[in-house]
């Protein structure tokens, strides 16, 4: 009866948020309790009260929208770690190969990196407990490796050219998440900023990488979003601003219980002059649909890509007793022209869910033309007053198709069975020396380095030994594709993940549309005047 009495308290304070409760909203909790008490009395077997708790709430919130969700107190702090830009472990970025963990980095500025751990390092055994050759899985290794701060742990590491195991007492630390993936320029006067998410960590990358692009000289900048998901609304606000003059609307929210709140620009922004153009796919949501948003309403910048995700929904966390959460959608965003980021979800979750594949189905990812968008749905811009839509995300100012016919069915293989990883661990774990000799930094690299047919023949060898059957025509179709991430995929394990996207950028439409777009003034200027 205990558990009955808080699961009535719970629902109490429910729906009584806030001080606002209703006699038919009372009503309804003693009805879901009632049922819970009917159920512990007479039902047939022992039942859990928590799973049914976790169960109701999660159904409840299902009907309301798609992104009021339930999230457990196991899943909490899992959830905020990339957006709270931090955990707590030894600072290494590894991969399981060959049934061993191989150090692929140290992370710089860690714990691990400031006892002289190093990439190619194999922990081999963890607090005295072998963790080689014992079918160990990732979550695993975290659950090992990571900690609280100032805990210690000890790893035992077999390092090339040293006959005996190395011992390595470790003092877990903070370890930083980083929310920006590549920062670097593209010639001498085009930077790119490449972001992952909106985290807590983000404005302070952003100002580290604006900085030394403008140092470098750069005049125009590109900034990518592609694929990025979303995260804190002030992020979103503060990285508006950056491109903004003061006082211009970035966005307001505005729901039935939550009355219209402006968020606008200051006079802190480090880019308001230099040309921009924003890179967006129907990846990026969110705090990117805010950013982009912005940036096409105020004429600020060209948008090259696709449709957004249509994510235009506000939620905030409502703490429960036992440590869970729900994220209760509160109100809506609207970009500054007044248009209504969030699709419909009028038809439910399953269709709302579906909505990417509708869209590729429907021809929208592949032809420009298969977009249509009504009347009512056109909105002016700040400045100019040329027409943007509504509907749902940010229409792009150029669009670019989704190649279907980029990869063949070999090549997705490859990823699908880890190939590519396979390959690429064992190839730096046999070459770390001789390339770090042969290229000591990336620009050296960057020209010098070539896939030859010799590894790519290696890689097909090492696909067939892993269930990727052999088609010659595919092989034949993929081996540009295949030499291209195979160099990006080596320049990550010998640099970082900045090196790897300046690599592969080079064959992303979109990328290069951008770069083409910066290129041509007349064009670039063309495009945020009113046609």
């Amino acid at each position: 009866m205990h558990k009955i009495k808080l699961i009535i308290i719970f629902f109490t304070f429910f729906v009584s948020v806030n001080g606002y409760s209703q006699v038919g909203n009372q009503a309804a909790a003693y009805k879901l309790s009632r049922v819970l008490d009917v159920i512990n009395m007479f039902y047939v077997d022992t039942v859990n009260n928590n799973k049914l708790v976790e169960s109701a709430i999660v159904e409840m919130l299902k009907e309301l929208d798609p992104h009021s969700v339930y999230v457990s107190a196991d899943e909490v702090k899992e959830m905020n770690e990339p957006l709270e830009g931090n955990f707590e472990g030894i600072g290494v970025q590894f991969n399981i190969y060959n049934d061993t963990i191989m150090v692929v980095n140290p992370i710089i500025g860690g714990p691990s990196e400031k006892l002289g751990i190093r990439a190619g390092d194999r922990i081999i055994k963890i607090d005295g407990v072998d963790v080689a050759g014992v079918k160990i899985k990732n979550n695993d290794v975290f659950k090992k490796l990571r900690g609280k701060k100032g805990t210690l742990v000890t790893v035992s590491i077999a390092r090339r050219n040293e006959k005996a195991l190395l011992d390595f007492t470790i003092s877990r630390d903070k370890i930083p998440i980083y929310s920006l993936n590549a920062s670097y320029m593209i010639d001498k006067e085009i930077g790119y900023i490449k972001l992952d998410r909106f985290s807590a960590t983000t404005m302070n990358e952003f100002a580290e990488a604006i900085a030394k692009l403008k140092k470098a000289g750069a005049k125009d900048l590109i900034l990518d979003l592609t694929g990025n998901g979303g995260g804190y609304l002030n992020t979103a606000v503060d990285l508006a601003d950056q491109f903004l003059d003061d006082k211009k609307m970035v966005v307001y929210t505005q729901g039935n219980n939550s009355p219209r709140s402006d968020y606008r620009a200051t006079n802190a922004g480090e880019w308001t002059d230099g040309r921009l153009v924003v890179l967006v796919d129907e990846g990026a949501a969110s705090a990117s649909e805010i950013v982009s948003g912005a940036i096409q309403d105020w004429d600020r910048g060209v948008i090259i890509g696709r449709r957004t995700f249509a994510k235009g929904l506000v939620q905030r966390p409502f703490n429960l007793p036992d440590g869970s959460l729900i994220r209760l959608t509160v109100a809506r965003y609207y970009t500054p022209s007044g248009r209504l980021i969030q699709k419909s979800y009028e038809n439910g979750f399953s269709e709302y869910s579906k909505d990417i594949i509708h869209r590729y189905n429907n021809g929208e990812l592949i032809h420009a033309d298969s977009i249509h968008f009504p009347d009512s749905l056109k909105f002016q811009t700040m400045n100019s007053k040329r027409t943007v839509y509504g509907g749902g995300g940010i229409m792009p100012d150029f669009f670019i198709p989704l190649d279907t016919n980029q990869y063949t069915d070999y090549y997705r293989n490859l990823f699908r069975k880890g190939v590519f990883n396979k390959y690429v661990m064992s190839y730096i774990d046999n070459n770390r020396n001789s390339l770090k000799e042969k290229y000591p930094d990336f620009a050296k690299f960057k020209t010098g380095f070539v896939v030859d047919d010799v590894m790519v023949d290696s890689l097909v060898s090492l696909a067939s030994r892993n269930g990727v059957e052999k088609k010659d025509e595919e092989v034949l179709t993929s081996r540009p594709d295949i030499k291209l991430f195979l160099t990006a995929m080596i320049a990550n394990n010998l640099w970082n993940y900045s090196e790897y996207w300046e690599i592969l950028n080079t064959s992303r439409p979109e990328y290069i549309k951008a770069i083409e777009v910066l290129h041509d003034k007349k064009l670039y200027s063309k495009k945020l005047s009113k046609s």
